[in-house]
């Protein structure tokens, strides 16, 4: 009788073990632990850029492709160029960037060229502080991590 209750309890412990992983057995940990790395890096340089102003270097870290999709404020945009193009009408000003930060960054690396980066952004300006979440869905092309999806939400 005794048995009978602990062998759905193991299954059920070995269930959520397997998911709490975030690296698939397919990637060696260490492997994923620069991928982490590299992926961040991606984000903060795109932090740095904005923080100088430089929407056209913040956009190095996407695909430069029509394949890009990026999702925010209830629609989508493709490519590249129409993605750069709301960017800078949105943000037009030095004052309307502010400054951007990245928060709560949770990586789950898929394999050796595909992840995927969970955080929450932020801009302090002077009147307002903005601020949302984010889904980037990064490839690794050509030796670099690039965004291929974003899905930006505000939580104001």
């Amino acid at each position: 009788m005794r048995l009978a209750y602990q062998a759905p309890l193991l299954a059920a412990c070995l269930f959520l073990a397997s998911c709490a992983s975030q690296v698939p057995a397919s990637v060696p940990a260490n492997s994923a632990s620069l991928q982490t790395e590299r992926i961040e890096a991606v984000i903060q340089k795109q932090a740095n850029a904005w923080n100088r102003g430089d929407i056209d270097a913040f956009m190095d870290g996407y695909l430069r492709s029509s394949e890009l999709r990026f999702a925010s404020g209830g629609t989508v945009t493709r490519g590249f160029e129409p993605t750069l193009a709301r960017y800078k009408a949105r943000y037009d000003t030095r004052e309307a960037m502010g400054t951007l930060s990245f928060t709560e960054l949770e990586t789950v690396v898929l394999s050796e060229d595909a992840a995927v980066l969970h955080g929450r952004w932020q801009l302090t300006r002077e009147n307002d502080t903005p601020s949302g979440l984010f889904t980037l869905v990064f490839r690794k092309i050509g030796g670099d991590w690039q965004i291929i999806s974003d899905t930006t939400t505000s939580a104001d």
